[in-house]
């Protein structure tokens, strides 16, 4: 029989949802400007078979908004007013959690790595840049840059191997039920998270 599971050494956590939110509105209003529906140009954009490949890594992200554009070219006027609409509606509008972050820090100066592990493009790298968010975490782990996404059980061995330690030792926090369910799987200890509340919990998973 097992024994009890030892507090987690490494902190695996998710980016959008996570330490980034973004806010809705900001879409809603570009795609109203262009008389379409609000949300019109996200869920193009979410569509697996075209986010797929930029979170693997196979397109670019201005390869997918240009798909996204040609999608969109015959309801607003023509390719270049839909690729003006593309980048606004998903342009980086959000915001750092500042919770979280500081949840993060406080981690890390306990002692334990802390990586982030997000399904991303292949400008993640200048969007951390941006929100100055490189120096906060000991290893990222971009799907992009590895060609392999959540949910795939391959992408919970590689962050592991990132971060230098074994799964069943790495919390994973992230905020989908399914990527939860997979890290699971492959022997994380993983939790879904739901807001700042979940901190004395994941504090005591951690050890701290």
């Amino acid at each position: 029989m097992r024994g009890p599971r030892q507090p987690a050494t490494a902190l695996l956590i998710d980016f959008a949802g996570v330490v980034y939110r973004r806010d809705p509105s900001a879409s809603a209003a570009v795609e109203e400007r262009h008389g379409l529906p609000p949300g019109t140009v996200t869920d193009l954009g979410a569509q697996w078979g075209r986010l797929r490949q930029a979170l693997a890594g196979e397109v670019t992200r201005a390869e997918w908004l240009d798909g996204i554009a040609h999608a969109l070219a015959d309801r607003v006027g023509g390719l270049d007013a839909a690729r003006t609409l593309a980048a606004e509606a998903h342009a980086h509008d959000g915001e750092i959690v500042p919770e979280v972050l500081a949840f993060v820090d406080e981690v890390r100066a306990a002692g334990r790595r802390v990586g982030l592990a997000a399904n991303a493009m292949d400008d993640f790298d200048a969007v951390l840049a941006r929100y100055g968010l490189t120096d906060h975490f000991d290893v990222i782990v971009n799907s992009s840059a590895i060609g392999i996404h959540k949910p795939a059980p391959e992408f919970f061995t590689r962050a592991c191997l990132a971060i230098e330690t074994p799964p069943e030792r790495c919390l994973f926090v992230d905020d989908d039920d399914r990527d939860v369910r997979a890290a699971r799987a492959a022997r994380l200890s993983a939790y879904r998270y739901n807001g700042p509340q979940d901190f004395p919990y994941l504090r005591a998973a951690l050890g701290l």
